[in-house]
């Protein structure tokens, strides 16, 4: 398996949809980026909202249903809290997407990387998130 750089002034991976989609199709490239992430311990975080949107059971998420039941990672649920910060930075940034938001929101508040399919709808809301492409 070939070495992932991951960055280093962070301490965990949050996920947006893209990286579930992958993983539910058995992206090598995906997989490496977790993979590192869970030899450095990192938790992964997966914002409800992405779940939602990707999610649609059967037999054709069993992958992804067994990434979900690894140990590092949880399903953050969205309170009160992260539904208006998300909502502020929608109306901030002028962004109609509030699953983005919380995404970005959960990941600046646990100092993560983003792993996102799309980094250019991320960088509008938070130009400074470290963000990994997949």
């Amino acid at each position: 398996m070939r070495r992932m750089n991951l960055p280093r002034n962070v301490s965990g991976l949050t996920l947006d949809a893209g990286p579930l989609i992958a993983i539910g199709r058995g992206d090598q490239r995906t997989r490496r980026i977790l993979a590192a992430a869970q030899v450095r311990g990192w938790p992964v975080l997966i914002p409800a909202g992405v779940l939602a949107q990707v999610w649609r059971g059967g037999a054709r998420h069993a992958l992804l249903a067994r990434f979900l039941a690894t140990s590092n990672v949880t399903i953050v649920a969205l309170d009160e809290r992260a539904a208006r910060a998300a909502g502020e930075l929608c109306g901030q940034e002028g962004h109609s997407d509030v699953v983005d938001a919380s995404v970005v929101v959960c990941g600046l508040a646990h100092n993560h990387a983003v792993v996102t399919s799309d980094p250019d709808d991320l960088v509008k809301l938070a130009p400074r998130l470290p963000l990994l492409a997949v």
